[in-house]
């Protein structure tokens, strides 16, 4: 217990936070990463390992992991979740022939150890399409009522638009602060 001390107290003085932002290939992980760091999302190529970006936020010090979701390389995420005080799932609000993949990766990762406690926030991208589903329809076939492990948010997005891409941060940071950057 005493070297977790030390490290939310070093944490809390850098006020730094790692996100992990998964999900299944194509459901739009580099774009909304990309769109919140201001960059341009008009050509987007599949991650085929990780991309990292940092930027502050809020006064927080924000590292994205954006790992590539292809099935071949799912089995890698684990080499990321090491100090991860968040977890973004996104999902492709339009592809409803996978949502029970989707749901059952997603319950696979939030039983990982050292993803405990982490926020959660589940990105319905591409509500920009007329075939999405509700952010309603995928909460309750991905069973998110289901969860008591974590902290959770689903909001609709589209990351080409960035709708909604905001208020998931400012939730996801309210949260995290709320359980890591407390005073003593």
């Amino acid at each position: 217990m005493g070297l977790m001390k030390i490290l939310k107290k070093l944490k809390q003085n850098e006020k730094e936070v790692r996100i992990l932002l998964l999900g299944l290939d194509n459901a739009g992980k580099t774009t909304i990463m990309s769109k919140f760091c201001g960059k341009d999302v008009s050509i987007i190529a599949p991650t085929l390992g990780f991309n990292i970006e940092t930027l502050e936020f809020r006064g927080y010090k924000l590292t994205f992991w954006d790992v590539g979701g292809q099935r071949s390389l799912r089995s890698f995420w684990r080499n990321y979740f090491e100090n991860t005080d968040a977890l973004i799932w996104v999902v492709d609000s339009a592809d409803r022939m996978r949502m029970e993949d989707c749901r059952k990766e997603l319950h696979s990762l939030l039983l990982e150890e050292r993803l405990a406690g982490a926020t959660l926030v589940i990105f319905a991208n591409k509500q920009d399409l007329p075939s999405a589903a509700t952010s309603a329809q995928i909460a309750e076939v991905l069973q998110l009522m289901d969860i008591k492990t974590h902290n959770w948010l689903i909001l609709p997005c589209s990351a080409m638009s960035g709708d909604n891409l905001l208020k998931g941060m400012e939730w996801l940071i309210g949260d995290v602060s709320s359980r890591i950057f407390t005073t003593e």
